[in-house]
């Protein structure tokens, strides 16, 4: 079959309109319904209000609480998943013992089920009769707020995490490491540079595109967590440590408000597209000196 064969078409053409049709009508129809009063329980009949769905989120603060909320989670875990996946992903480039090992072993929290992770994370934290607790209490120290502090609540689901989610890091920075040129280490050498002078002269800036990658796409999803903490913490004590996404879930699937709730969806995208657009933006010069 040559490239202009037609016959390609029957092929092609109905995917790409199956396609379309699965994720542009469910966007289309989210969109005009963020304009609609609509409410399943009680049911309410639909009609326009425009914008007030927008100002109403705006002006709610449990709004800007969660956002906050869901943007230091965000942040705090991706910067820890980063230093400590490049500093393990150097460590496994540098062929230390028992390597192999520590390859599979990265992987299985990666691969186990978040909501499987905050149900041991809870069990493990229980303020009352949590192992970790107990373990403390046997030291002579008092139990610990780990899931009813605000503080220590974000904390804990920060750790579980950066526990779960730093392999993904060490995993694509390694790949990103093997691949740097051997010849330009032989050369500092020669200059006699330390390795704390070709990390940060070498290493760092031939690793700076995919660390953007990485960071990017980490900070992404972090942004959309929600099971870790509906299981751990429900996102209280209180609304303390809810997110957007569980807000989202909070009006959609309880409260059956979707109209609010597509408008919060758009506002969340709203607000990823900010971040990650500022993000790039204060990179770009960095990426475009060391292309």
């Amino acid at each position: 079959m040559t490239r202009n064969d037609p016959i390609k078409h029957f092929f092609i053409w109905p995917a790409l309109l199956i396609v379309l049709v699965i994720s542009i009508f469910p966007l289309i129809y989210s969109l005009t319904t963020s304009f609609m009063s609509l409410r399943l329980v009680p049911p309410i009949p639909a009609h326009f209000v425009g914008f007030g769905n927008y100002t109403e989120l705006l002006q709610n603060p449990r709004f800007w609480s969660v956002t906050w909320t869901t943007t230091i989670i965000a942040f705090v875990a991706v910067t820890l998943q980063y230093v400590i996946g490049f500093s393990v992903a150097l460590a496994l480039s540098r062929r230390v013992p028992g390597e192999g090992l520590f390859r599979v072993s990265f992987l299985v929290p990666m691969l186990v089920a978040p909501v499987a992770v905050a149900l041991i994370a809870r069990q493990i934290l229980n303020p009352t009769m949590g192992p970790l607790n107990e373990l403390m209490t046997a030291f002579g120290f008092p139990n610990l707020p780990f899931l009813t502090q605000t503080r220590w609540a974000i904390g804990a689901i920060i750790s579980v995490e950066v526990w779960q989610w730093t392999p993904f890091v060490i995993l694509m920075l390694l790949a990103g490491l093997q691949t740097l040129p051997e010849d330009v280490y032989e050369a500092a050498a020669l200059e006699n540079a330390s390795p704390w002078q070709q990390f940060w002269g070498i290493t760092f800036p031939m690793m700076l595109p995919i660390s953007v990658a990485v960071v990017f796409i980490r900070l992404i999803e972090s942004y959309k967590i929600i099971d870790t903490v509906f299981v751990m913490t429900g996102g209280g004590p209180g609304i303390s440590t809810e997110t957007l996404t569980l807000f989202a879930y909070q009006e959609g699937f309880k409260k059956f408000n979707l109209g609010y709730t597509s408008a919060l969806s758009f506002l969340f995208l709203i607000v990823i597209t900010v971040i990650g657009l500022v993000y790039l933006a204060i990179l770009k010069p960095y990426l475009e000196k060391h292309k």
